[in-house]
C-alpha cells in the first residue's frame, strides 16, 4: 500500500485581462513546461509556485504560447514570463482562468489570498508567511 502525505494546496485564480504571465516574485524559474502553458517558480523565500495558463491548455501542445524565460533563469517579480493569444484559445474553446498556486503551501503557518475581484499585473495576491 503507497501512503502519501495530504498537503494542502493554497491558491488564486484569475482571467488574465492581456494575454501575459508575469513572476509574481523574485526567485528562479524550477519548471517551464515544454507546452508552455505552465511555469514554476521557486521564490528567494522558498515558496514554490505553480502558474497555469487557462484550462486543458496542455492539449494546445505550446501553439499560441512564447516563453520569454528558460528553466533556470533567475526572475524578479514583474518580469514577463509568458505571453499567450488569449483570442485564438477563446476561439477555440478553452477557458482562461488562470490558477496561481502555492504547491509548498504546508511548509507555511498562514496563507492569506486577496479578496479583490479585480487586480492589476503587480499587484501582491497571496502572502505566504
Amino acid at each position: 500500500m503507497l501512503r502519501v502525505k495530504k498537503q494542502a494546496l493554497s491558491s488564486v485564480g484569475n482571467i488574465p485581462s492581456a494575454g501575459r504571465a508575469v513572476s509574481p516574485v523574485n526567485g528562479i524559474v524550477t519548471t517551464l513546461f515544454k507546452t508552455k502553458h505552465a511555469i514554476g517558480i521557486t521564490s528567494d523565500n522558498g515558496a514554490e509556485i505553480l502558474i497555469h495558463i487557462g484550462m486543458d491548455t496542455v492539449q494546445l501542445e505550446g501553439k499560441y504560447f512564447t516563453a520569454h524565460v528558460k528553466q533556470g533563469d533567475k526572475v524578479s517579480a514583474g518580469d514577463l514570463l509568458l505571453e499567450f493569444d488569449m483570442e485564438k484559445m477563446r476561439e477555440e474553446g478553452y477557458n482562461l482562468i488562470t490558477p496561481v498556486i502555492i504547491t509548498n503551501s504546508a511548509d507555511y503557518k498562514q496563507i492569506d489570498t486577496i479578496k479583490e475581484r479585480t487586480v492589476s499585473e503587480k499587484q501582491v495576491v497571496i502572502t505566504a508567511v
